[in-house]
């Protein structure tokens, strides 16, 4: 006889205790944005925060999942449960996760105080899916100390995991186009932690001292007088794969939570966070709206028409669409 499906109340009081399954299943319900994933969600959110949630982000093949590996490894030695997301590519054919979670952090796969996902980011410009803070929010829950969310390497695009996470780790690699491209200040300007991974590559010195140019430019103000001292962004040389540094990488995640908490700054920056995804939600529902509701309407038709003939440009388009619109 075939169990009749749990009502999400019950998902939720599983998910809740903690259920590998509830919360896989809630995880599922968010990404394929059904109405009872976002209902769950309403339901455990005053059980969420509790969290350290930390974002590892950088250019591909930096080893971004094997430094979260090694990560993982160590909080777990410190008896601390763990959750990761790691937002994957998505198939042009089935929008899931190309990737998959079965080839991440393979030696954590059985350890039943790691929970592994693979998000698809669904085309998202920023590198994080739509729904990456709301399954933080369900690994919270659930009773996740700690959680990493590694972006899929898009370069300068990935700025958006700032609205995703307590502290931002940037991995680079030394002698790669894509980390001295990300020696802009664009992209400086968004890490808490700067890992050097593969550090045993000759040009690893000449890349601290290219990286901390660039953070002396960037913070050359002094902190105006009466505000909380700033954070100095350390640099930390590792070699995943053997575990080097990662020590040292934990101690200064550790520093850094010490620091914003004493300086009221980790709730700030998750009321920050917070109003990001209030308002990206809204965008995306009003998006796929405007989408429906254009799809066979003629004068949009027209509009376009006109745009495609080059008889009106499309930001003409678009302040005429809106005012008919409002």
């Amino acid at each position: 006889m075939i169990a009749p499906p749990m009502s999400e109340r019950t998902l939720a009081q599983r998910l809740l205790e903690g259920d590998r399954r509830a919360l896989a299943r809630a995880i599922s319900l968010v990404e394929d944005d059904r109405p009872e994933g976002w209902e769950l969600v309403k339901l455990i959110y005053p059980h969420t925060g509790k969290a350290a949630v930390v974002g590892f982000t950088g250019p591909p093949g930096v080893g971004k999942s094997t430094l979260i590996g090694a990560v993982t490894k160590a909080r777990r030695e410190a008896g601390r449960s763990v959750g990761v997301l790691s937002i994957d590519p998505s198939s042009p054919f089935t929008q899931g996760a190309l990737l998959g979670d079965r080839i991440r952090l393979s030696e954590h796969f059985l350890d039943q105080g790691v929970f592994i996902r693979s998000m698809a980011n669904r085309g998202a410009l920023g590198g994080l899916s739509e729904a990456a803070l709301q399954a933080a929010l369900l690994l919270d829950a659930a009773g996740r100390e700690e959680v990493f969310v590694e972006t899929v390497g898009v370069g300068q695009a990935e700025i958006d995991i700032i609205d995703h996470a307590d502290t931002v780790v940037l991995v680079l690699m030394p002698g790669s186009g894509d980390s001295i491209q990300a020696l802009k200040a664009g992209v400086m300007e968004i890490p808490d932690v700067i890992v050097i991974n593969k550090a045993d590559h000759p040009l690893t010195d000449t890349m601290v001292r290219e990286i901390r140019g660039v953070l002396s430019l960037a913070g050359a103000e002094p902190a105006p007088a009466g505000a909380p001292e700033r954070w100095s962004v350390p640099i930390v040389k590792t070699e995943a794969s053997r575990g080097e540094g990662v020590a040292e990488l934990v101690q200064r995640l550790s520093e850094h939570r010490a620091h914003i908490s004493a300086a009221g700054q980790l709730a700030e920056r998750r009321r920050r966070n917070l109003r990001s995804e209030v308002l990206a939600i809204a965008t995306a529902r009003m998006r796929r709206r405007l989408e429906e509701e254009l799809h066979e309407d003629d004068d949009f038709q027209k509009l376009l028409e006109e745009v495609v003939e080059r008889r009106l440009d499309p930001a003409s388009a678009a302040a005429a669409l809106l005012e008919r619109e409002s």
